[in-house]
C-alpha cells in the first residue's frame, strides 16, 4: 500500500498564551471540576525560559489555566520577568487574596489586564460579606485612577444562563458597583460589556463546561486551540488550550523539550489540521462544548 506523506505548512502566532503559575487556587468554586493533579507552582527559572521561548510567538501572557495566581507571595517577581522579555500580562483571580498585597503590586508596568471572577463569591462558603470581598477590589480602581495607570480592570460575571439562576447575586453585584462608581446599572446590556469608569468594565459571559473524559457526546468542529492560544501547565506540560487544566492532552514538557519541538510535533500539527477542517482529532476535544462558540459552518 502506498503511504503519502502529509506537509505541514502552518505558522504559529498566538494571541495568548496561558501559563498557570500555580494549580493551588485556596477556594473550591462549584463550577470549577476538583483538582485531581498534584499541587505544583512553576519555579522562576521555569517561567523564565519559557518566556525566552515564546518571544517569536506572542506578546501577551494569560496568568491563569486553575489556579490562582495571587496565592503567590513572590508574584511580583514574576512580573518583573515578564517586563524583561517585554511581555504584556492578564491576570485572572477570584481577588479573594487581593487585600494581602501592597495594591502597588497591580500597577506594575507588565501588566495589561486583571480580571476578576465575581461569581467565586457566590459558589463558595465565604466568611466575609459582599462588601469587604468587593472593597480591595475598589481600592485598587481608586488607585489605577488616582496614577493614570493605562490598564483594564475587568469585573467579570461569567455566570449567564437561560434560567437567571444568579439574577439575585449579579443584582447585588449591580448594586455595590452603582454606588462605588455612581453609575445606573438598572437597565444592563448582558450581552456586552459595560464602562464603570476609565479602563474599568463589568463584563458578562454565559456558563461553561469544562471537558471531561467521561462525558459520553461527542462532536467535531473548530477550535482555537493551538491557532489563536496554547496553555502551559504548572508542571511544565503543554496543552491545546486553557480548558484541559489537568494535561490530559499532553503534548510535550518544556523541562525536557523545547517549545518549537513541542509545537511542530506531529501530534500537535494533527491537532491544528483537524480544526481546519472541523475534526476534532483528540478525544478531550470531542467531548468539549466548548468549541460550539465557534465552529464553522
Amino acid at each position: 500500500m502506498q503511504t503519502t506523506n502529509i506537509v505541514y505548512t502552518h505558522k504559529y502566532k498566538f494571541h495568548k498564551v496561558y501559563i498557570e503559575l500555580t494549580n493551588i487556587c485556596g477556594l473550591t468554586c462549584s463550577f470549577c471540576p476538583t483538582k485531581e493533579s498534584k499541587t505544583a507552582t512553576m519555579s522562576l527559572e521555569l517561567f523564565e525560559n519559557i518566556l525566552k521561548q515564546l518571544q517569536p510567538y506572542t506578546k501577551d501572557i494569560a496568568l491563569h489555566v486553575f489556579g490562582d495566581p495571587l496565592t503567590l507571595s513572590n508574584l511580583e517577581k514574576y512580573l518583573d520577568l515578564a517586563s524583561i522579555y517585554h511581555f504584556k500580562i492578564h491576570i485572572t483571580t477570584t481577588g479573594y487574596y487581593l487585600n494581602k498585597f501592597n495594591l502597588n503590586t497591580f500597577l506594575h508596568k507588565a501588566i495589561k489586564q486583571i480580571n476578576f471572577s465575581l461569581n467565586s463569591y457566590n459558589k463558595n462558603e465565604m466568611k466575609i460579606s459582599l462588601l469587604e470581598y468587593l472593597n480591595p477590589m475598589f481600592k485598587l480602581c481608586d488607585l489605577k485612577l488616582r496614577n493614570k495607570i493605562h490598564s483594564f480592570i475587568n469585573f467579570r460575571l461569567w455566570n449567564l444562563d437561560t434560567q437567571n439562576s444568579e439574577n439575585n447575586f449579579n443584582q447585588e453585584i449591580f448594586k455595590q458597583l452603582s454606588k462605588k462608581f455612581n453609575i445606573d446599572l438598572s437597565d444592563i446590556d448582558y450581552t456586552k460589556s459595560k464602562r464603570l469608569d476609565n479602563q474599568i468594565l463589568i463584563d458578562f459571559d454565559k456558563y461553561f463546561k469544562w471537558p471531561s473524559l467521561l462525558d459520553e457526546k461527542e462532536t467535531n468542529g473548530y477550535c482555537y486551540g493551538l491557532t489563536s492560544q496554547i496553555a502551559i501547565l504548572s508542571n511544565g506540560r503543554v496543552v491545546p488550550c486553557c480548558l484541559d487544566s489537568f494535561g490530559i492532552i499532553n503534548l510535550g514538557n518544556l523541562k525536557k523539550q523545547t517549545l518549537k519541538e513541542i509545537l511542530f510535533s506531529k501530534k500537535s500539527l494533527d491537532i491544528v489540521q483537524g480544526f481546519q477542517n472541523n475534526i476534532a482529532v483528540e478525544e478531550l476535544c470531542k467531548k468539549c462544548t466548548f468549541k460550539n462558540r465557534f465552529t464553522k459552518i
